[in-house]
């Protein structure tokens, strides 16, 4: 890959890792596996079965988790810091053959976008988690799943188009953080009430 490439496979891969980090790195592993793509020669250890097959099994284990109202919550809680400083780790083995300050940039900006995409996952789950019913849930994080898996391909075989995508996704997941966190806010306002008014003077 070019150095421009490269940035748009890392650019990508992290979004999606903010999203579902097994089901990233079980992706690019199986595609590189298989010879659909050919990862940078530092990656190629996601190849491996032992570790694609890891990230496989708990995959299944965050599809069902995902799932389940609460447990999601306290699920992308504990990912919070799992899922930015694993794909720090990926962009700064993806840069082997730059500078060092350049992988230590490319691990921040990943760490970055996945906090951003993570961010925008975990908040909108949490106002999901409001409503009674279990349906938005299983949709948000059935199209979760399927946008982890799909941009992680997109990533390995588009990756400049990749990095595009994703520019537009960051801000849009920026975005959607801002207006929910701002809906919590007025939530939580309205339901401690209004402030008491001060007492007057004797």
């Amino acid at each position: 890959m070019s150095p421009l490439e490269t940035l748009g496979f890392t650019l990508g891969t992290s979004f999606a890792s903010g999203l579902n980090l097994y089901a990233t790195v079980a992706t690019a592993g199986l595609l590189d596996r298989f010879g659909v793509i050919h990862l940078p020669p530092s990656l190629a250890v996601l190849s491996q079965p032992v570790v694609w097959g890891i990230a496989l099994a708990l995959f299944v284990v965050e599809f069902f988790a995902d799932k389940i109202p609460l447990v999601d919550t306290a699920w992308d809680t504990l990912h919070t810091f799992i899922r930015p400083p694993a794909a720090a780790l990926l962009a700064y083995a993806s840069f082997s053959q730059v500078p060092e300050p350049w992988k230590v940039g490319a691990a921040l900006l990943a760490g970055t976008v996945a906090l951003t995409s993570h961010g925008a996952k975990a908040t909108t789950r949490a106002a999901a988690n409001t409503s009674p019913e279990p349906f938005s849930n299983w949709l948000l994080s059935s199209i979760e799943d399927a946008a982890a898996v799909g941009l992680s391909w997109l990533a390995a075989t588009h990756p400049i188009l990749t990095g595009a995508i994703v520019l537009v996704l960051v801000a849009l997941s920026v975005l959607l953080i801002w207006k929910l966190w701002g809906l919590f806010r007025r939530a939580f306002a309205k339901l401690a009430g209004p402030a008491p008014a001060p007492s007057g003077g004797p």
